[in-house]
């Protein structure tokens, strides 16, 4: 959510409801727009957004455009929703649909654009993407060969958090393989007698998104590119052995009551402890490891703590299982695409102003989150982490791959995946949930 959204805050804790964007209203039927076209709807000039990113990010969203707006005579209405991927659809369908939505998940734009709703995007943006953006982040906004949506913001997901200080006194060093990741929590757990890591899925109506991640960082790492994307696209289903194994390791950790959850309780509370509230354990040193995208920087500043090498807290990549492609890092990541449901010219002023270097450089440069956009400056980026996570992005040995289950059609990636995430770490069985999981994708 998958995510900013702080990157994936985005899927996490929308605050508004659903009505808003019916104030500045639109009607229509599918495809034919939202409420800001110039020739009526919300009136001349009026261009509403939808997305999932809420509370602050979403304050820091509004006044990233703000300038903006004043110079182009534009009013943009942005409203937010923790319902976002179930009511996209309902709102298009019933010909309710914003001028612009900021999609967590290329699949869901892929869904949308595949059953006619979504415009293809104007040339303005087309020539943005193809300046400022890579080959890949292209794609993740292009269906059958068309350009539908342009991205937004961006995480490098993989990140452990830990405390500089605390490793110093107990001598423990950063592992460089994922043994070493499973050597080091046990050589944790005993020596504090206690669980090492602190865990959180709870995202409301997205809860599972977390869990997702830590499979897709294993796949990538342990079977490849190759495999990975073959996973996407379904040719490896979920009950392949490759994608088992990556199960069966991440269970090594989080199926483990000895090392799970700090501060929390028992196993049982991994899906029910919001996925913000580690950073508080983390913090205060009840939790020792955390596994979450490069936004968490911004729920760690929120918990009292400082980000850096010297700082409360510091993270490091989830180490690889040796012999991986390239001499860069092996990242997965997330972000947003940006898709029109309206193709008036103020939507199309709007859409080419989010998939500037001059936006990003905006949004960026207001502190906790980054971009892909080849455009931006990392000395924009609020903290060292984010700005170490711009320059994993932007280098070019870096194997990067797109947050598999945002990729993967909705009823899957959004659906039957965090499920079986959910039930997976609740005691079903990996055999089970693998085939629940499978059994979600779409037959055509």
């Amino acid at each position: 959510m998958k995510t900013q959204r702080r990157g994936r805050l985005l899927i996490s804790v929308a605050a508004a409801g659903v009505a808003g964007i019916a104030l500045a209203g639109c009607s229509g039927g599918p495809g034919s727009g939202g409420g800001g076209d110039d020739e009526g709807g919300g009136g001349d000039n009026v261009v509403t957004i939808y997305g999932t990113i809420a509370d602050t990010e979403a304050e820091l969203l509004e006044e990233s455009w703000a300038d903006w707006e004043e110079e182009n005579g534009i009013d943009i209405q942005y409203e937010s929703s923790k319902e976002f991927e179930a009511q996209i659809a309902v709102r298009a369908q019933g010909g309710n649909a914003p001028d612009i939505a900021i999609f967590p998940q290329p699949g869901l734009l892929a869904d949308m654009a595949t059953r006619g709703f979504l415009k293809e995007a104007p040339q303005s943006v087309a020539d943005n993407v193809a300046e400022y953006w890579t080959d890949d982040w292209a794609g993740y906004g292009t269906v059958e060969g068309t350009l539908y949506g342009a991205p937004l913001m961006a995480s490098v997901k993989g990140w452990i958090w830990y405390s500089p200080s605390t490793f110093e006194e107990n001598g423990w060093e950063i592992p460089t393989d994922w043994q070493g990741l499973l050597d080091l929590t046990a050589q944790i757990q005993s020596d504090i007698g206690g669980p090492p890591w602190c865990v959180g899925f709870g995202s409301d109506a997205a809860t599972g998104w977390p869990g997702t991640d830590w499979i897709e960082d294993v796949v990538l790492r342990q079977s490849g590119t190759e495999v990975y994307d073959q996973w996407v696209a379904n040719e490896v289903p979920f009950t392949d052995p490759a994608i088992k194994s990556a199960f069966d390791e991440v269970g090594k950790i989080l199926l483990d009551p000895n090392y799970v959850n700090a501060g929390f309780g028992g196993l049982d509370t991994i899906v029910t402890t919001p996925f913000g509230d580690p950073a508080a354990a983390l913090v205060s040193g009840e939790c020792t490891l955390h596994h979450q995208a490069s936004f968490y920087d911004g729920f760690i500043t929120d918990a009292g703590g400082t980000v850096a090498e010297d700082g409360d807290i510091w993270a490091f990549i989830t180490p690889g299982f040796g012999g991986e492609t390239g001499d860069g890092a092996v990242v997965t990541g997330g972000g947003e695409i940006v898709g029109a449901f309206d193709d008036s010219e103020s939507t199309v002023a709007v859409l080419e102003y989010l998939s500037s270097p001059e936006w990003a450089n905006s949004r960026v440069g207001l502190g906790g989150v980054i971009s892909a956009n080849k455009g931006l400056d990392p000395e924009n980026a609020s903290s060292e982490i984010l700005k170490a996570a711009i320059a994993i992005l932007q280098d070019d040995t870096t194997t990067f791959r797109f947050d598999a289950s945002d990729l993967m059609p909705s009823a899957v990636g959004s659906g039957t995946f965090w499920q079986g995430m959910r039930d997976w770490v609740n005691g079903t069985p990996t055999d089970t949930v693998l085939e629940q999981i499978e059994a979600g994708w779409p037959s055509s």
